[in-house]
C-alpha cells in the first residue's frame, strides 16, 4: 500500500512490525484496507485496537482467530460521531444520550441494544452491542474515512497486556495486520469503561479510564460494578478473572527488595525496577507500557508494590489483580 512508504521494522520478539507514521494518504490506505476486509493497528486514546469493519462477519471472524478469542466475547464498535449510533443500535435511551453528550468522544463504552445490521458475531451472539466514540484523531479519521462502522478489541493476544504504543503490538498479532498506524502513546492507557445501559439502573461491567463518580453525577443513581450473574452471557470485554496480564507470573507485594525485578511507586533503586507516577491517572497511563518493558527482559516475576486501597485508585486495583491471577 502506498501509506507503507517509510514504514519503521520494529522488532517485538519474532517478525517485524509494519508501523506507519498516520500521514493522510496512510490513514486513507488504511480505511481501503478495512472497507476491503482487513486488519488494521489503530491507536485510541485507551490503548491499541485491531479495527476492522464491525458488519463484515468475514472480517470480523479473522479478528478472532488472530487474537485467538472466545466466540463468546464481544466486541465494542467504534463510531465517529453520536449520530452513527442508528447505524448499530435499536434503541438509546435519554440516559444513553446524556452520557455519550457529557462523555463522548472519550474512554466510555455504552452496551446497547444491537441493531439488525450488526452481525451476532460482532457481538458474542448477544441482542446487545457495545458501542463507544474514540477520542483520539487518528481513530476518529480512520472511521470516518472508511465509512464503516469499526469493531477494534485490543491488539494483544486474548488475555495478554494490551499494548499502550505501536511497537508493544505483539508480533503474532502484527503478522495479521495490514499495517498499524503510529499515533504514539495513548494518552489513558487503559481500556474504557463499561456501562451497561440495557438495564436500569445501569451497572458497570468494567472499570476503566473513566471514573465511577463521573458517571454516577450524570445517571443520578449509584452504579455496581461487575454483571448480577458472573456466570451470565459476558455483555462486555474483560470479564475474565485473569486479564490483561504478562507472560512473566506478576505477584503484588508490600515493598520490593533492592534486588527484585517490578514496579515501585516512586524512584526505583536500580534499573531492573521501574518509578511509577504516584497519582492514579499518571500510573495507569504509564502501566502497561512498563510492565511490557519488563516483561521483554523475561525475569522469573514481576513484584508491583502495592498502591493505595482508596477509590482513586480503583481501576488500577482492578487491572493488577487480574494481572496476577
Amino acid at each position: 500500500m502506498a501509506g507503507q512508504t517509510g514504514a519503521s521494522k520494529c522488532h517485538g520478539g519474532g517478525n517485524s512490525l509494519s508501523i506507519v507514521q498516520p500521514t493522510a494518504e496512510a490513514v486513507a490506505d488504511a480505511a481501503a484496507a478495512i472497507r476491503n476486509g482487513f486488519l488494521v493497528g489503530m491507536p485510541t486514546e485507551t490503548v491499541y485496537g485491531i479495527a476492522a469493519d464491525a458488519l463484515n462477519p468475514i472480517a470480523i471472524q479473522k479478528i478472532f482467530e488472530l487474537k485467538k478469542r472466545p466466540a463468546d466475547n464481544p466486541l465494542i464498535v467504534h463510531l465517529a460521531h453520536v449520530d452513527d449510533l442508528a447505524l448499530v443500535t435499536a434503541t438509546v435511551s435519554p440516559a444513553a444520550l446524556s452520557l455519550a453528550e457529557s462523555f463522548w468522544p472519550g474512554p466510555l463504552t455504552m452496551v446497547l441494544p444491537r441493531a439488525e445490521s450488526v452481525p451476532l458475531i460482532t457481538t458474542g451472539g448477544l441482542d446487545s452491542v457495545a458501542v463507544r466514540i474514540p477520542r483520539h484523531p487518528v481513530a476518529r479519521a480512520l472511521i470516518r474515512l472508511s465509512q464503516r462502522p469499526i469493531a477494534a478489541p485490543s491488539a494483544n493476544p486474548f488475555m495478554r497486556l494490551s499494548p499502550t504504543r505501536a511497537e508493544n503490538i505483539d508480533s503474532e498479532i502484527a503478522g495479521g495486520l495490514a499495517m498499524i498506524l503510529d499515533g504514539g502513546p495513548c494518552d489513558v492507557g487503559l481500556e474504557s469503561t463499561v456501562i451497561d445501559m440495557t438495564e436500569w439502573p445501569p451497572r458497570i461491567l468494567r472499570l476503566g479510564g473513566l471514573g465511577r463518580e463521573e458517571l454516577e453525577a450524570t445517571v443520578g443513581v449509584r452504579l455496581s460494578v461487575g454483571p448480577q450473574e458472573p456466570q451470565a452471557n459476558r455483555r462486555s470485554p474483560g470479564q475474565y478473572p485473569r486479564h490483561y496480564a504478562p507472560k512473566t507470573p506478576l505477584r503484588i507485594v508490600e515493598k520490593l527488595g533492592a534486588e527484585d525485578t517490578g514496579l515501585v511507586r516512586g524512584k526505583s533503586a536500580q534499573i531492573h525496577q521501574i518509578g511509577m507516577p504516584n497519582n492514579p491517572i499518571g500510573y495507569a497511563q504509564k502501566l502497561y507500557a512498563a510492565l511490557h518493558t519488563l516483561d521483554l527482559r523475561n525475569p522469573l516475576e514481576i513484584l508491583v508494590e502495592a498502591p493505595p486501597q482508596t477509590a482513586e485508585w480503583e481501576v488500577v486495583w482492578d487491572r493488577l489483580t487480574r494481572a496476577s491471577n
